[in-house]
Formats: structure tokens, sequence, C-alpha cells
């Protein structure tokens, strides 16, 4: 054969080839992509779910330090580990023994407002997540996420009996 006529035939194969290549190579860094996401928003509503156990709930830091975000007054700033993830996405609902939302967990002294509190929930519903690679772009939406764990002192110190100021948790 002509050698002339053979490098058309390598650039063709290498066009194929490498299409499928580069198709997988990005296909295996989405899915990477993916599951890392998947993961870190796991871990935004368990870490947010715990510090709203433990902390004041009229503490404002909680949904900033459960996007891994600095605790100050910067606003709904996105998220150091998740690009899109802001604190408006993240749902926080105090709950009673029956699993139903306590209306007013502000309500220091009634029955149905901090006393009834016997669960913290946080919840990421919605969450879009854009693909990447390059001729197949889109958005779809992940599953809910969420995080249900037993209260425990929320911010209140069991000696003192009242809410202390609202401190750093």
């Amino acid at each position: 054969m002509n050698k002339r006529r053979m490098g058309g035939v390598y650039v063709g194969e290498f066009a194929i080839i490498g299409l499928l290549l580069f198709t997988l190579l990005f296909g295996v860094l989405e899915m990477g992509r993916l599951y890392f996401t998947v993961n870190a928003l796991d871990e935004v509503v368990r870490r947010g779910a715990r510090l709203a156990a433990v902390c004041n709930i009229r503490d404002e830091d909680i949904m900033r330090r459960a996007i891994f975000n600095k605790a100050g007054p910067d606003g709904d700033v996105p998220s150091s580990l998740i690009g899109s993830l802001e604190t408006a996405d993240l749902t926080l609902v105090y709950l009673n023994e029956d699993g139903a939302m306590v209306a007013n967990p502000d309500d220091l002294v009634s029955a149905t407002g901090f006393r009834a509190i016997r669960y913290v929930q946080l919840r990421v519903e919605n969450f879009p997540h854009e693909l990447l690679i390059p001729g197949f772009g889109g958005v779809f939406t992940l599953p809910a996420f969420r995080s249900t764990i037993p209260r425990e002192s929320l911010g209140r110190h069991a000696e003192a009996g009242v809410f202390p100021e609202i401190t750093p948790c």
C-alpha cells in the first residue's frame, strides 16, 4: 500500500478511537464529580443537623457552618465546598415526638414551642447538578438529602435553665 494513503487511515482511526477515549475519560471524571457532590451534600445535612441539635436555635451561623463557610455576617455566600450550594438551599425543621413540625421553636414558655422539640432535621431538596461533559451538557436534580437526629442542648445550659446570649457554637 501507498504510505501516503495510509497516513489518512491513521488519522481516521485516531479520530474514532480518540472520540471514544475522551468521552470515556470525561464520563469517569463526571461520575467522580457526581459522587463527590452526593457525599458532600450528605455530609452537609449531617453536619448541619448536628450543629442545630447542640447550638442555640437563634444562632444565625448554623446554616453557614453547615455548608462549610465561616461564621459571620457574610450573607448568603455560596459554599466553599460545593460552588452552587447556598444556605437558601437548606431547610432546618424542629420536630416534636410524633415527627410533626414544631410551629414556633422560639417560644420558650409554651408546651408547643421550645419544650416540644425532640428532633432536629436538615434537608436539601431539588439540588441541581450540572454536567460538564462537552456535548452532553445538562442539568438534573439530585434526590433529597435529609438527616434527622435527636435534640441535645439546643444551646441551653442545664445549670442556668435559660438561654445564654448568642455565642458562637
